[in-house]
């Protein structure tokens, strides 16, 4: 088997598990929540498998919210935001081995164009703010071949910074519901 045969077959495989995963996630959504009552190791797999998601919804923000008014903000940040990390691997890996899917939309040229100037930047500020796109950014990372370290630091950076900003706010939150009663 030559190289170019065996590389398509590597991407096919990645693909597959990617949207396999995907879809298993989504269909246990429910009762993925249940494993916040595990502490720390809940929320970090909890955090994986919310964004192990590519383009469907999970509750990885609304349990970090959640749980920062039961243990240390800090803490389910730091947490959630390696689990994030990691989970977002899949975006990778789905770019890395579907490029033809995501190349005929403007959000992708656009996006393209951050990625090929500036990379680690763009990998940076999307992860930190919560929103939709950062699965295509992943993508793209995957697609021009970023290697999986850098996309994996500054992704962890993002993410680590977003979840302190929305775990600072669902502790106080919590302590300004609780403290009003």
């Amino acid at each position: 088997m030559n190289n170019n045969r065996r590389l398509l077959l590597v991407r096919i495989l990645a693909l597959i598990v990617v949207i396999a995963l995907s879809v298993f996630i989504f269909s246990i959504r429910d009762q993925a929540e249940e494993l916040a009552v595990y502490g720390y190791p809940g929320i970090f797999l909890l955090s994986f498998l919310s964004y192990a998601t590519v383009l469907l919804p999970a509750p990885g923000i609304a349990i970090v919210f959640t749980m920062a008014g039961v243990f240390h903000p800090a803490g389910v940040a730091l947490t959630a935001g390696a689990g994030a990390a990691l989970g977002e691997i899949s975006g990778y890996l789905a770019g890395f081995s579907g490029r033809a899917i995501v190349e005929k939309s403007k959000r992708y040229d656009r996006l393209d164009g951050w990625m090929q100037r500036n990379g680690p930047i763009t990998v940076l500020l999307l992860a930190i703010v919560p929103n939709p796109i950062f699965d295509l950014a992943g993508t793209t990372a995957g697609i021009l071949k970023m290697p999986l370290l850098k996309f994996l630091f500054w992704c962890w950076l993002g993410e680590t910074i977003k979840m302190l900003a929305i775990a600072y706010l669902g502790a106080s939150s919590f302590d300004w519901f609780f403290a009003s009663q």
